[in-house]
């Protein structure tokens, strides 16, 4: 019995130990150890005749990629602790030095994500992000299945020009706020769980309509023109992806409403009428969002004038962005609270790690290795099996390094393959080019789908499964355009 005026000690029973996790972190550690025991792998040798040997460092490096792979989808720890894992075991091992392995996580590309971030964060603060959310539900209405599609489509579309990364970090708040009239953002849903990662397939799938939407196509239009000594123009490559990439976005729509995560309520009653009156609410458009919208649009132009304008060609595309978040500083529309509190670090330091990944694999000849030996498996193989298999390459590639470095590496190795057995170069850069653009399975794949995990509506285990019917799909949908739609665009799958 307690004494009166002495509280009762509360004794918190301890957490089940979490088998599961031990587990897979051993799984992890044991894909490294089996690359590191191994003896030293044949070299690689492609139809030409070039040999492509394994250095041990590679074969660490390949180690460290399952590891890294395995961490990351069952999150034995947070990613971005997996990330900085990858720089101290590249340096532990010799993989490659510290100064090599931890100079990526500050690689423009991450800095690139980090101001995208930052600009999705300014449409918040501004209110341009309620602003833009209560007008689109006054349009869309109150069926939860086209508001589903609205997102996708509006997603999609602004791909076209701007980067996916900055689409995803802009549409990110306006779709937590939908979340919140839904009436259930406390808990992962169906409808969130669809909403979020239909956000990031969608702007993957219309990143690929044009040139403005990733790095990737004009990387793989460098490549092209090397091989063939052809130039891939801005209209030639929107002819050939923008219906590759808009079929895309509509089959994701409707795998995600009717089959994977159908909503729990077909309606929100009132939510039309309810975002009329928040947006009036709002009242007229401030000079702040007024400000934000601007530097927007001139970051929008900047980047987009980088394909015809050569003087700003050598200009990094992450330059633009971290030169507006220095300005939404001075402004003070920023302060250092939204600095430390409201920059997602985790998702950050999670693309970091991707970097060094990536480019521990192609330094040490490690990705050049494995994507000889897969496609020359293939070079006596009919020519459909041969396309399918560059397909599932490359989508396998961009789940885990960044799919820029997986169209530079798997593209010229299938270009020479491609000669070899008459296939036209043109169906070859078309597959890679949709399939960088669709890493359904893990989120260090692309931006958009790190920073709809931040929504919380899904764990990164859930994405994967998920990930996995969506990507037999775009294989799918591959051969069928291969088959029929890009002959009848002009690009026949043989050129003999």
């Amino acid at each position: 019995m307690t004494s009166p005026g002495v509280s009762a000690k509360v004794i918190t029973p301890a957490p089940p130990f979490d088998w599961k996790r031990l587990v897979f972190i051993g799984l992890g550690l044991a894909a490294f150890a089996l690359f590191y025991f191994l003896p030293p792998l044949a070299p690689a040798v492609d139809p030409s005749g070039q040999s492509f040997a394994l250095s041990r460092e590679a074969q660490l490096a390949i180690g460290l990629f399952l590891l890294a792979g395995i961490w990351w989808v069952f999150e034995v720890i947070p990613i971005g602790v997996t990330s900085i894992s990858i720089g101290v075991i590249q340096a532990m091992f010799f993989i490659r030095p510290a100064s090599d392995a931890f100079r990526d996580f500050m690689d423009p590309s991450v800095m690139f994500i980090l101001g995208s971030l930052m600009l999705g964060l300014a449409f918040t603060k501004a209110g341009l992000t309620k602003r833009l959310a209560f007008k689109m539900l006054t349009i869309v209405g109150e069926n939860t299945r086209m508001i589903l599609l609205g997102s996708f489509v509006v997603t999609a579309a602004l791909t076209h020009f701007m980067a996916h990364t900055a689409v995803a970090a802009t549409m990110f708040p306006l779709l937590m706020i939908i979340l919140s009239l839904y009436g259930k953002e406390e808990i992962p849903t169906n409808f969130g769980r669809g909403l979020f990662i239909g956000m990031a397939y969608a702007a993957g799938a219309g990143s690929m309509c044009t040139m403005l939407g990733a790095a990737r196509s004009p990387v793989a239009a460098g490549f092209y023109q090397e091989f063939t000594g052809q130039t891939l123009t801005f209209l030639q490559l929107s002819k050939a992806m923008a219906p590759f990439g808009w079929i895309m976005v509509f089959i994701i729509w409707a795998l995600i409403a009717f089959v994977f995560f159908k909503p729990e309520d077909a309606t929100i009653p009132g939510l039309r009428e309810k975002a009329t009156k928040l947006y009036s609410e709002l009242g007229p458009i401030t000079r702040q969002e007024i400000f934000v919208c601007v530097v927007a649009l001139v970051i929008i132009m900047v980047l987009a004038l980088q394909n015809f304008i050569p003087a700003l060609q050598n200009l990094n595309r992450s330059v633009p962005l971290l030169a507006a978040a220095i300005l939404f500083f001075l402004t003070r529309l920023f302060v250092v609270d939204d600095l430390e509190k409201r920059i997602p670090w985790n998702i950050v330091l999670l693309f970091s790690g991707a970097m060094s990944i990536g480019f521990a694999l192609w330094q040490t000849g490690a990705a050049q290795w494995m994507a000889v030996h897969w496609l020359s498996m293939f070079q006596d193989v009919p020519w459909l099996i041969f396309v399918i298999a560059i397909a599932f390459l490359v989508v396998t590639l961009t789940n885990f390094i960044m799919n820029v470095a997986a169209i530079a590496i798997t593209l010229p190795v299938a270009l020479v393959i491609a000669e070899y057995l008459g296939v036209n170069p043109d169906l070859i850069l078309y597959t890679a080019l949709a399939m960088a653009a669709l890493p359904f399975m893990l989120l260090v794949g692309a931006a958009p789908n790190a920073i709809a995990y931040q929504s919380k509506q899904f764990t990164t285990g859930q994405f994967f499964i998920v990930g996995i019917p969506f990507s037999l799909v775009a294989l799918l949908l591959v051969g069928l355009f291969a088959l029929t739609v890009w002959p009848l665009l002009g690009i026949p799958a043989l050129l003999r």
